[in-house]
């Protein structure tokens, strides 16, 4: 429900920000991004706030702190007059942030540790589902209703997540005494490997820079590939959702297989198949090609986001657990920022295709920083 909430109102806030005042293409372009990109950014920086108040009071707190506030500003966003307003309302959903990093604590302190892969798999799982919904959920509401009663059903959501977690959520918490409350430097003391726990942040923020990089771009791409055919739209939303699909599925079963065999092993194979599978996609001939392609990638998001989560799940104390999945939720949020700006600014500088290559090259990045961390903690063991 969360992902439903956070997702379907993303189809049409270009043209709710279009329907807020007469605005050249240009002003559309850059407010546009502007209500997009402003939420990240504030939760890039509060995210290690809320984190280090999580320890302190629970995850489960942090998760109606989350919930609610987002209800009324999702609410408030069906109240807006301008564009400015607009924009405010994303800045201070981003100072809400949280609800999905500290389920994510949630889960890790709560399920045994070597259940944690399987778990959080199944949380990617249902955040996955979400996030697929949503889109589909809000385009059709808006086209029924209106973008501004879209916002407010958006708001009961996020207001029904409140409740379900205030009555249905239950967690066990020794919460740490402030005076006990480590400092960042203690923190990074406390971790067995703090190297590998960084190594998952960076790792974080370039899977999401490498999904998001192509974003800006695809609906084109699928255009270009369909010679302008009237069909790009359509197919241009099976392009963008399919990953998911196959992440949806293959999201649990890589998690407990990741129980079994090592988490480490798991990521590994997920970052090859990804650097695999996005080259091909810069030299596709037909959308359908396009289409396979981009399922083996939601495969490859499976095996790699869930991963990333378990290894911070297994290598981090229950005391410091929400300030590390704060933090990993803030280098997120970085790569939300950082990989539509790369993809813009490869597609103008070379081609759409070069979007996909360049992408490639990040995650061949990624592959070789996170294989030198788990070699070097494999030793130390």
């Amino acid at each position: 429900m969360t992902g439903i909430g956070f997702s379907e109102v993303m189809p049409f806030l270009s043209l709710y920000v279009d329907s807020l005042g007469n605005f050249t293409h240009a002003q559309l372009s850059l407010y546009s991004g502007l209500a997009f990109s402003a939420t990240y950014l504030v939760s890039a920086i509060a995210s290690p706030l809320w984190g280090q108040l999580a320890d302190r009071t629970g995850r489960k707190a942090m998760l109606l702190r989350a919930s609610l506030g987002m209800a009324f500003v999702f609410a408030s966003m069906g109240l807006v007059t301008n564009v400015w307003q607009l924009i405010i309302a994303r800045l201070i959903q981003g100072v809400f942030s949280g609800y999905i990093s500290n389920a994510n604590a949630l889960i890790a302190t709560q399920v045994p540790k070597e259940k944690s892969g399987q778990a959080l798999g199944t949380l990617t799982t249902g955040v996955v589902s979400g996030t697929l919904l949503g889109p589909l959920l809000g385009g059709t509401l808006a086209s029924i209703f209106t973008y501004r009663v879209t916002f407010f059903i958006t708001g009961a959501i996020l207001l029904s997540v409140f409740i379900l977690t205030l009555f249905f959520v239950h967690e066990k918490f020794t919460p740490v005494k402030k005076t006990e409350m480590l400092d960042t430097k203690g923190v990074i003391a406390d971790l067995k490997a703090p190297k590998l726990v960084f190594g998952m942040f960076i790792t974080t923020m370039i899977i999401q820079a490498s999904n998001n990089s192509i974003s800006p771009i695809l609906s084109l791409y699928v255009r270009q590939i369909m010679h302008g055919s009237l069909q790009a739209t359509f197919f241009a939303g099976i392009v963008a959702s399919i990953p998911g699909i196959a992440t949806l599925v293959a999201a649990p079963k890589l998690g407990g297989l990741g129980d079994r065999i090592g988490t480490e092993r798991v990521l590994m194979a997920g970052f090859c198949l990804a650097v695999v599978v996005y080259i091909p996609m810069a030299f596709v001939t037909n959308v359908w090609q396009l289409i396979g392609l981009r399922f083996i990638m939601g495969i490859a998001d499976a095996a790699m986001l869930p991963a990333v989560q378990a290894i911070l799940a297994k290598n981090t104390p229950p005391e410091v657990t929400g300030r590390i999945f704060s933090w990993n939720q803030a280098f997120q949020s970085l790569g939300n920022v950082v990989g539509p700006i790369i993809g813009s600014l490869v597609s103008t500088q070379f081609n759409y295709s070069g979007v996909f290559i360049s992408t490639s090259v990040l995650v061949l990045i990624n592959l070789l920083l996170v294989s030198k961390e788990t070699k070097e903690l494999r030793k130390s063991h």
